[in-house]
């Protein structure tokens, strides 16, 4: 059976928690993360806890923290690095207000890969910095492994996905990886 959206969340959430308990390395939470966002099928999906404890054996004050969502973790949990092959996106340097991503022709940013959709995600600028959200995508929006469902702010050091497709937002320089800009 192909993976839901809630068991996806699920996986993440776990991987998560396992992370905030030392369990699990950066790298390693990076990459099954990555994993976890690209399989289609339950059992793979599987995998990717097959050798970690379960939840229900974790401590109370960390499965309290996921029940309470992501505001409660927001200062627990360092911000994730991104690896040092992550492409960077960079920030709109011009003056339009407001940019597409997807696979289409006619988005700012095309992206090539098929876990793309052809209209994935919009960019804004506002008074403050720089907004994200998802425009209806097949295989979602997700902001430091958080699914997008609304405008929320981005900033440099967050890395965003689209689908499979994984970027670290900063600035041109000093940066290694693939830049892409818009």
């Amino acid at each position: 059976m192909r993976v839901s959206d809630a068991e996806r969340e699920g996986v993440i959430s776990q991987l998560c928690d396992q992370y905030a308990r030392g369990r699990l390395s950066h790298d390693t939470l990076d990459e099954r993360v990555g994993f976890a966002l690209r399989v289609q099928h339950r059992r793979d999906l599987a995998d990717v806890l097959a050798d970690l404890p379960s939840r229900r054996r974790l401590g109370g004050a960390v499965a309290a923290c996921w029940q309470h969502g992501r505001a409660a973790v927001s200062g627990v949990l360092p911000r994730l690095r991104p690896s040092a092959v992550m492409p960077v996106l960079v920030f709109p340097s011009g003056q339009q207000r407001r940019f597409t991503i997807g696979r289409d022709d006619r988005c700012d940013m095309v992206l090539g890969d098929p876990t793309v959709s052809r209209w994935h995600a919009g960019l804004r600028r506002d008074g403050t910095g720089w907004l994200l959200d998802d425009l209806g995508s097949t295989n979602g929006t997700r902001l430091n492994g958080w699914r997008v469902r609304a405008w929320v702010p981005v900033r440099d050091g967050d890395l965003v996905s689209f689908g499979a497709v994984t970027f670290v937002i900063g600035p041109a320089a000093g940066r290694r990886g693939t830049l892409r800009t818009l």
